[in-house]
This record gives structure tokens, sequence and C-alpha cells, in this order.
């Protein structure tokens, strides 16, 4: 009677470690799997966080390759404005200078015209 009392004792409790083995196991496995879930959870902000960081990198790059262009534009378009203002202060020269030329003209005409009638004054 007593070892029929300790061997269903000691089947009893090895049932319970058997039991307590599976849970342990589920647990272990539960924690493993909450583990999992939550690194894969960070691991998407990070990746999402990683790809925004490239495509700002990228966006930086093209934004400093514009402003060159734009720097480069800009001092074509300066060269051009300086060089037609120096043609306009050219042309404004010129000008000037036919204005004097035609004002020496009719003063010559003028003299001209002057001894011409004198002279056909004279003869008359």
């Amino acid at each position: 009677m007593l070892s029929s009392m300790i061997k269903e004792h000691q089947m009893r409790q090895n049932v319970k470690k058997e039991s307590q083995e599976n849970k342990r196991k589920d647990a272990i496995g539960a924690a493993s799997n909450l583990t999992q879930a939550l690194v894969d959870h960070l691991n998407v902000g990070v990746a999402q966080a990683y790809l925004n960081q490239k495509r700002l990198d990228a966006e930086a790059k093209q934004l400093h390759t514009s402003a060159i262009n734009f720097s480069k534009q800009t001092n074509q378009w300066l060269t051009l404005v300086e060089t037609f203002s120096s043609a306009l202060k050219e042309l404004g020269d010129v000008e000037n200078w036919a204005k004097t030329i035609e004002g020496d003209i009719r003063t010559i005409t003028i003299a001209l015209d002057n001894v011409h009638r004198d002279l056909q004054t004279q003869t008359q």
C-alpha cells in the first residue's frame, strides 16, 4: 500500500513536472514571439527613418545642384546685362559723336552758303 502510494505520488509529480515543463516552453516561446514582434515593430520605424533620411539626402543634393546651376545662370545674365549696358553706352557715345559731326557739317554748310552768296553778290 505504501509503495503504491509512493508510486502514485511520483506519477503525479512527473505529470506536474511535464505540465510545468510544457508551460515553461510555452512561456519561452511566447516571450520569444513577443521579443521578435517588438524588434520587428522597432525595425519598421528605423527602416522608415532610414528611407526618409536617404530621400532627404537625395533632395538636398538635388537642391544643391539646382542652386549651383541657378548661380551660374545668374552670373551669365549679369554678364549679358553688363555687355548690353556697355553697348548702350557706346551707342550713346556714337549718337553724341554723330550729333557733333552733324552740327559741324551744318556750320560748314551755312558758312559755304554764305560764301557762295557773297561770291554771287560780288559777281553781280
